[in-house]
């Protein structure tokens, strides 16, 4: 793996590969290139050729990802070349390899497969970012699933407001052998518990969640995943791929007591045709409109009012009995956490109308807390 010992400038690299392995690689590393950014070095692929590999790099300052392919290495060298450029050229060379070559003193570098002779501007290697050491880094080989699975459940919960850093990670905390993670944008909380076969390592941090993103991504269709901590990072590694991510500071809420003790109400409904219900009538809900969820004796109906534009309703069974109650929620976050449940059944727990309620499924492991909005009327 490439190490966050500088590269010489300006030095020679000249190899040759196959395409298709290039094209995969390409992929993986391009996105953890910055595509917003004045800094043009981050957007760009640090390819450095030495003992029969070609090593990439990729960075946003957030999180570096780095793989590595073998070809034949006539020189070596390093040199960092636009992202997405590069990625969108070698997916449409006409042959089964590739030539690479960066001359010294120049800043292009020549792509030729087949009849295609390509040249391309290219940044220094010197001013590419010193990427996290991870030599001596203890990595510890976790259930892929687990993560993944655990991370899937509680992401649609993060912020996607950077000015809140703290709530735009997903809390992953070790605790035996139980993984946990916790996300939430101050509307709604998702928590997901998960039992391993084995403890997992001494790790309880704030991870970006466009990270645990790439790792499901890297990791997709793998039984192991190797896992390190640092101070101020935490490393993953699978399949020959590395991503390093910085932990977010901050403390994250504390979401045991975000959870309510108590609920007046809990209801079963049938989860898959909730879910139906709720995407159809969502679509009536424009403008910040809000679902209308109204429990009444063994029934739900959702409703959905734009002025304007129109309204409509559907009802389906529902375990409720007591006197009427009317709930609005925010279309795409109930429709997130019906969505993450699992099974065949999903309980609704409900306090009143302006209290939060817990959407869970057949089980304790998974609890998502929505918050309700204010209805008219």
């Amino acid at each position: 793996m490439i190490e966050a010992e500088a590269v010489a400038s300006g030095a020679a690299l000249k190899i040759t590969c196959p395409r298709d392995e290039l094209i995969r690689q390409l992929s993986i590393v391009s996105r953890a290139a910055s595509a917003r950014t004045t800094v043009q070095v981050l957007a760009g692929i640090l390819l450095r050729s030495e003992a029969g590999k070609l090593e990439l790099a990729a960075t946003d300052m957030e999180i570096s990802m780095r793989t590595s392919l073998e070809c034949d290495v006539e020189s070596e060298g390093a040199v960092v070349v636009p992202g997405k450029l590069l990625v969108d050229l070698v997916r449409l060379l006409p042959a089964e390899e590739v030539s690479l070559e960066h001359r010294q003193g120049e800043g292009v570098l020549e792509i030729v497969s087949g009849s295609a002779d390509y040249r391309i501007h290219t940044y220094n290697a010197e001013d590419f970012p010193r990427l996290p050491e991870t030599a001596g880094t203890e990595m510890m080989a976790i259930d892929a699933n687990a993560v993944l699975e655990t991370a899937a459940k509680v992401s649609r919960a993060a912020s996607r407001d950077e000015s809140r850093p703290v709530l735009t990670g997903i809390l992953v905390r070790f605790e035996g052998e139980k993984l946990v993670m916790a996300a939430t944008d101050s509307y709604r909380l998702a928590v997901k518990e998960t039992s391993m076969s084995a403890p997992g390592p001494e790790l309880d941090a704030i991870v970006p969640a466009r990270a645990l993103l790439e790792v499901g991504r890297v990791a997709q269709g793998a039984d192991e995943l190797q896992l390190g901590v640092q101070e101020n990072q935490v490393l993953f590694a699978s399949d020959g791929v590395l991503l390093t991510t910085r932990r977010i500071e901050g403390q994250f809420p504390n979401y045991r007591q975000l959870l309510p003790e108590s609920f007046d109400h809990e209801v079963t409904v049938n989860r898959e045709e909730l879910l139906d219900v709720v995407r159809r009538v969502a679509v009536l809900a424009q403008r910040n409109a809000p679902l209308r969820l109204r429990f009444a004796e063994g029934e739900l109906t959702v409703s959905a009012q734009t002025q304007d534009v129109g309204e409509g309703k559907e009802s389906l069974p529902a375990g409720f009995s007591g006197e009427v109650l009317e709930i609005g929620f925010n279309p795409d976050f109930l429709r997130d956490g019906v969505e993450s449940a699992d099974g065949d059944d999903l309980r609704l727990k409900l306090i009143s109308p302006l209290r939060p309620a817990v959407l869970q499924g057949e089980g304790d492991d998974f609890s998502y807390l929505i918050m309700p909005i204010r209805l008219a009327g």
